[in-house]
């Protein structure tokens, strides 16, 4: 099939953005941004689990239960993401890297679910992972299976209202196109925040004093 000529520069986007984030989080080099090289470590758990400040939302064992302000935790099995339905709390609690990239996997993986799968899963549904490495191969795979999606999306779909069924969103009031372009959004300023939390982790480790 013949990608439509409006989803090519959307899916160019989408595949820059992935790839920057991807290599931002497995290393062993990523792109600074104008061709260059840049070394970067895997993720650790340390990072991953990281809580820069108190109160954060985050993913935790379900047999410790939320964290503070949050009321549940969201996935099956062993580990969940902080959680509360609305009206969320003001102001937000800030959320550690762990959170949003479950929360980019997740989005990932449901849309592609509820566009050309089952349309029927839900965030009980989808595995939040405890770990860096899961969490990173998670993402890869979520990202791999919107992909899969735009690539059998045809013209007509862009413009059909509802062509995604995704629960949490906008998605059954609005054409297909305009998910797709929030969907690029989403991942671009969720990844610009999880390469943020990374510097910062770093430069607070060389900061910390020696004992």
């Amino acid at each position: 099939m013949t990608l439509p000529a409006r989803l090519v520069p959307l899916l160019e986007q989408f595949d820059f953005a992935h790839r920057r984030l991807s290599d931002r989080l497995a290393g062993p080099v990523m792109d600074s941004g104008n061709g260059t090289d840049v070394p970067v470590g895997p993720l650790t758990d340390d990072e991953y689990l990281w809580e820069p400040v108190p109160g954060c939302w985050s993913v935790r064992r379900h047999a410790d239960g939320p964290g503070e302000r949050a009321t549940l935790l969201v996935g099956p099995g062993t580990w969940g993401r902080d959680a509360s339905p609305a009206p969320h709390p003001v102001p937000p609690p800030f959320t550690t890297l762990a959170w949003r990239l479950s929360h980019l996997t997740e989005m990932l993986a449901l849309r592609a679910d509820h566009t050309t799968g089952t349309r029927s899963l839900t965030r009980d549904d989808h595995p939040v992972s405890g770990d860096a490495d899961s969490a990173v191969k998670g993402f890869d795979s979520a990202a791999g299976a919107w992909r899969a999606t735009l690539l059998a999306t045809d013209d007509a779909a862009l413009d059909t209202v509802g062509h995604s069924a995704y629960p949490y969103g906008s998605d059954p009031e609005d054409p297909f196109l305009d998910i797709v372009w929030w969907v690029n959004q989403e991942l671009l300023h969720h990844g610009a925040e999880i390469a943020l939390l990374r510097d910062l982790h770093r430069s607070r480790a060389r900061s910390e004093p020696l004992s």
